[in-house]
């Protein structure tokens, strides 16, 4: 909004011409993001607490610590990240860019199925939300929308292909059928960092190194030099991406205040839902989709972990770990869950920094 409404006057006030750089505007989503964060975030809570009562309802074959240190804690909390990250993306974001709102619409998309999700458990007293098969079918269906309207505001050869990291000029046409994988991109994504969501500040601390990366990767791929230099596939307009990713940033970083062990706030599937969709849709866009499987390893390592577990109970009778997610395992092996949470992180930023080395290794 500030870009349309300043920088056509910036023949007039010069000083408005930093409106144009996309870093300046970036780097006041990532504060304005934090302010609002900061600023409402007591005021949301506090209107949690009073419409939720008993709080989040707590896994019962869960970790039995979690009965007594979680009990009350209201959840929802995503709705300060989706407040924080939606406004100050109007606000520095160009509203003239098509990816622009397609990423925000499916993040908010995401995070109103996410809502009804925890409308559900709390209505019920259950950790159980809505049917597994309904949350899935809106997922997909948002997803398929998303793809489809990005494989028209796209140019070919892109928009039906996919990028392969390591080669250089090489893009593999998946045709109308890259519709299913960029569905299965979303919501796989969105879906791992709800699954990475069970500690104090564990999913939002990856999902902001996330989207730190993601802010870098959309810079470049968006503008035609650095695009070049790097021997990457430029996608016209989708720098401007950097920008939401700024919001992004610090709408996490501002979440995490109050997110901290001890957590005042869950984020809940309103906020878990929509930060993995928000981080699927850019890298779809990005052309770096298989690069978001490195740079968030840590979602896909914990999902795998519910796989193996699941299919390995199924097929045997035995479980591989002793108890999915992964995070849990190792509560149950005695870590203590500021451990946990600070060893993830840890791993997060080292494979975000091997995703992004991904970017000169052509």
């Amino acid at each position: 909004m500030l870009y349309l409404l300043l920088y056509p006057l910036s023949e007039q006030f010069h000083a408005l011409n930093v409106f144009r750089y996309i870093t300046f505007r970036s780097g006041g989503a990532v504060l304005t993001s934090l302010l609002i964060s900061f600023v409402a975030g007591p005021h949301i809570i506090a209107w949690l607490k009073s419409k939720q009562g008993e709080g989040q309802p707590i896994r019962t074959d869960g970790p039995p610590s979690h009965l007594i240190s979680k009990k009350g804690t209201p959840t929802m909390g995503g709705v300060l990240i989706l407040l924080a990250l939606s406004v100050s993306t109007v606000l520095w974001g160009d509203l003239g860019n098509p990816y622009v709102w397609i990423v925000l619409a499916v993040t908010v998309g995401f995070g109103l199925i996410g809502f009804l999700d925890d409308y559900r458990k709390l209505t019920r007293r259950s950790h159980h939300g809505m049917s597994g098969r309904v949350k899935l079918l809106l997922q997909i269906i948002l997803a398929t929308a998303a793809c489809i309207a990005l494989a028209f505001v796209m140019r070919q050869p892109l928009a039906h292909s996919i990028a392969v990291p390591f080669l250089k000029d090489v893009l593999f046409s998946l045709g109308w059928f890259f519709v299913a994988f960029g569905v299965l991109v979303i919501a796989g994504a969105s879906n791992a960092v709800n699954l990475t969501d069970g500690l104090d500040g564990l999913a939002i601390g990856p999902a902001m190194i996330a989207a730190f990366s993601f802010a870098f990767i959309a810079y470049m791929v968006g503008n035609a030099v650095f695009a070049n230099y790097l021997q990457l596939h430029h996608v016209p307009r989708a720098d401007e991406l950097a920008v939401f990713c700024g919001a992004m940033v610090g709408a996490s970083l501002g979440f995490l205040w109050f997110n901290a062990p001890p957590a005042s706030v869950f984020m809940g599937d309103t906020g878990s839902l929509a930060i993995g969709a928000a981080l699927g849709t850019i890298s779809v866009v990005t052309k770096h989709e298989l690069v978001l499987a490195i740079i968030g390893g840590l979602f896909v390592i914990e999902a795998v972990s519910v796989i193996v577990q699941v299919v390995s109970f199924k097929l045997t009778g035995r479980r591989v770990f002793r108890m999915a997610p992964l995070h849990h395992h190792f509560e149950q092996k005695g870590w203590e869950e500021s451990t946990i949470v600070i060893r993830f992180w840890i791993i997060a930023a080292i494979l975000a920094i091997a995703g992004l080395a991904t970017l000169k290794l052509r």
